[in-house]
Order: C-alpha cells, then sequence, then structure tokens
C-alpha cells in the first residue's frame, strides 16, 4: 500500500490514496446512515457528523453541547462554542435545556465522542493520566460526556489506534461504556444503549465478544491482524469474518478536502 494510504501525508491531486484521518472520518459518516439526531463531539467527530449529513444521512440533526440543536454550520466549527453553530440552526437553547429536554428526554440517536483511554467494555477516560491527585497529564475532564454516554441511543467512539489509548484498566472511569460488562448497564437502569462501534485508524470494533466486550470486526486496507492486536492491552476478541473496510470514496474524499475542509486542519 502506498504511503498516502498508511499516514496523514496529504495525497497528491489527481492521485489515488487518502490519509488515515480521511479513512476514519468516512467510517465514522456512513456509522450515522438511518440516525436521526447525533450529538457531536470535537475535533474528528465534528467533520464526520458534516460528511454525513452530506451524503449518507440529509436529514440528520446535529446537536452540540454548548445548547445548539439543528446546526447547519456555514464552515467546520472550531470548537463547540463557535458562533458559526447558531447560524441557520434550528434551536438555540441553555445547556440545561439541551440536556434536560433534548438529551435526557430519550431524543438523541447517537453520539459521536473520543477519548483519550478506552478499555476492552467501551468505557472512557477525558480526565487524567497517571494519578488522579498527581496526574502526569491533566485532560479536560467530563464536560458533558457522562451524560451523553448515559442517555445516548447507542455511542460511536473514534480514536487513534495506540497501546496507550486502549487499555486493559483506566487511569480514570469518566464516562460509562458497558462498565464491568455484561448486564452492568441494565442492572443500574442506564436508558442509553451503549457503545456500538469504534472507528480507529487501522480498524473497526463492535461490542459483540464475550460480557459486552469489544471486538475486531473489520481492518482497513493495508492492515493486519497481528498490527491491531499489537496496539491493544487485553487479549482482543475477533469477530469469526472479519470484513475489510471500504476505503473512502472519491465523492466522500471531494466532500472533505472541497467543501468541509480544504485547509487540512482536521483530515
Amino acid at each position: 500500500m502506498s504511503k498516502s494510504a498508511t499516514s496523514d501525508t496529504p495525497v497528491a491531486a489527481g492521485t489515488p490514496g487518502y490519509t488515515q484521518n480521511e479513512m476514519m472520518i468516512a467510517a465514522a459518516s456512513r456509522a450515522l446512515a438511518g440516525a436521526r439526531t447525533v450529538f457531536v463531539g470535537v475535533g474528528l467527530p465534528n467533520i464526520a457528523c458534516n460528511l454525513a449529513r452530506l451524503t449518507v444521512a440529509p436529514d440528520l440533526e446535529l446537536i452540540y453541547e454548548s445548547g445548539v440543536y439543528g446546526a447547519r454550520p456555514a464552515r467546520l466549527p472550531l470548537s463547540i462554542g463557535d458562533p458559526t453553530l447558531v447560524t441557520g440552526a434550528l434551536s438555540a437553547v441553555s445547556m440545561a435545556d439541551l440536556f434536560g429536554l433534548y438529551l435526557q428526554g430519550g431524543h438523541v440517536d447517537v453520539a459521536l465522542l473520543g477519548g483519550a483511554q478506552i478499555d476492552r467494555f467501551g468505557n472512557l477516560n477525558t480526565t487524567v493520566i497517571g494519578e488522579y491527585a498527581r496526574p502526569k497529564t491533566r485532560l479536560p475532564g467530563s464536560g458533558g460526556a457522562v451524560e451523553i454516554a448515559t442517555h445516548a441511543g447507542r455511542l460511536c467512539y473514534i480514536m487513534r489506534l495506540k497501546r496507550r489509548a486502549f487499555v486493559e484498566r483506566l487511569d480514570f472511569r469518566t464516562s460509562p461504556g458497558f462498565l464491568d460488562g455484561g448486564e452492568a448497564r441494565a442492572r443500574l437502569s442506564m436508558p442509553g444503549g451503549g457503545p456500538s462501534l469504534v472507528i480507529s485508524d487501522k480498524a473497526l470494533f463492535d461490542f459483540g465478544g464475550p460480557d459486552r466486550a469489544m471486538r475486531l470486526t473489520s481492518l482497513h486496507p493495508g492492515v493486519t491482524l497481528e498490527a491491531v492486536r499489537a496496539e491493544v492491552g487485553w487479549p482482543l476478541d475477533v469477530a469469526p469474518d472479519v470484513a475489510q473496510t471500504p476505503p473512502p470514496t472519491a465523492e466522500e474524499l471531494r466532500r472533505m478536502r472541497d467543501q468541509l475542509d480544504p485547509n487540512g486542519l482536521y483530515r
């Protein structure tokens, strides 16, 4: 496989190929096909949701934590507080109303999130790396991610596959996935459906393994099973029939490069 298909180096115009970020963005956008509402995280989730609205989910309503429902950003927002989110949006309300009426009201089909660490049951850490009282790195924290992970109909994560990120034990459990596995969410009467998909730069994972554990379902072109296992901090479950992830289409790449992110800020 060419360097352009396995690194973030932009490819020359008119040549086949794509970056790892473009692979992740395309895969994440396809996961939103058929969804009506999505809670959007910052970074790669942002461009993935906007791509889905232009391709596989034209009726998708984008919801941002700052209080915007039905966002129609003229450009990719730089943060959840970017003024471009408000222009043309269906509704702009307080954060309290957004979480109380929309999210806790059960009106969010999907949430697309990221994190610094994830474990085998889809729990996320966005709080600290290292000991909580004396962390090596202080991360942004939860924001609304705890409530989103608890209430959204299903969760999709987009993260780079690194052993320091896919860990056996989180340094801090910020947002709940399937907790300790099995029926742990159900025993706590959590209303949301929990994690359904992890999109990485090397592979896709679901949570169909024993006891709701993460399971490899698809390898990106040119990636081997051994390469994936080497970056996961626990014995990885593997689906019986591992697929190959379709690469980004010419239309998806055109939308990303020409319309959504011409300056390459995300992709």
